[in-house]
This record gives C-alpha cells, structure tokens and sequence, in this order.
C-alpha cells in the first residue's frame, strides 16, 4: 500500500514538476536561459475548460517534452474550495498577476510573455488543438523571435 501511494504521488509530482510558484523568479528564469514564459490562469477545482485544459495539454507528454526545455510555467489558480486555496502570498501574487494580465477575469486564459513579463501571444479559453498542436504553434512563436 505504501508502494502504490508514493507511486501516485510521484505521479501527480512529475505532472506539474515545471510550474514555477514565483513569477519574478520565473522571470528571472526566463532571462538566464533565454526561455519564453507561459502564464495559465485557472480555475482547478471549478472551471471544466481549465481542469480540461490541465489535463489534455498541459499533462500531455508532447506539451511536457518542449516545455521542460523551452519555457517557464506559471500558474495562477483561483480555485474556490476553501481547502484548496493557495497561501497568502502566493494569493496576493496571482491577484496581482490577474490584474497585470486578466482584469476581465477569463477562465482559462493563457499568455505568452517574453523574459520581461510583455505579451507576445494569448488563448482566451480552452485551445481548440491537441497538445501537439499547442506545443509546436509556441514553437514556431519561440523560434520566430530569435
């Protein structure tokens, strides 16, 4: 039993193993090696698009596969369910980020900001594409700024 529960948690560990809590340092990130920054904002335990969105793609081994080498996620979660609140500071954070970036407040809603937190690219809602899909258009994004 013991076995299985580490095997699960390792699982759902290696699931979200890229995602940077800080935004500054995933910034900072960002400039020392050169990486592009994708900034979800979710709603995990109530937003259907957003729980779908984390599955089909951002679990997905060929989003997984480019990103771990070639961005820097972060994750803005607004959930509702009081045990699943985020701590204070990472609160503030991702309220601060919403108002930089998702003033109107949309779930899911993606963007694509370079090194200094500017938007080069945003998806309003769930993309209509497989992870594939998503991973290679971020690609061709990536590759045609160098």
């Amino acid at each position: 039993m013991k076995n299985r529960l580490l095997l699960v948690f390792c699982i759902a560990a290696m699931s979200f193993t890229g995602w940077q809590p800080s935004f500054e340092k995933a910034k900072q990130i960002a400039k020392d090696e050169h990486r592009l920054i994708l900034l979800n904002f979710s709603g995990s335990d109530w937003c259907g698009p957003c729980i779908r969105m984390r599955k089909e793609i951002f679990e997905n081994e060929a989003f997984t596969g480019f990103a771990d080498s070639s961005l820097v996620l972060v994750n803005a979660d607004f959930p509702r369910n009081k045990k699943n609140q985020p701590g204070k500071t990472v609160q503030a954070q991702n309220d601060q980020l919403a108002d930089n970036y998702n003033a109107s407040g949309k779930f899911p809603f993606t963007l694509l900001l370079d090194e200094n937190g500017k938007i080069i690219r945003t998806w309003d809602g769930l993309p209509n594409m497989s992870a594939q899909q998503f991973a290679v258009e971020i690609k061709a994004i990536a590759d045609a700024r160098k």
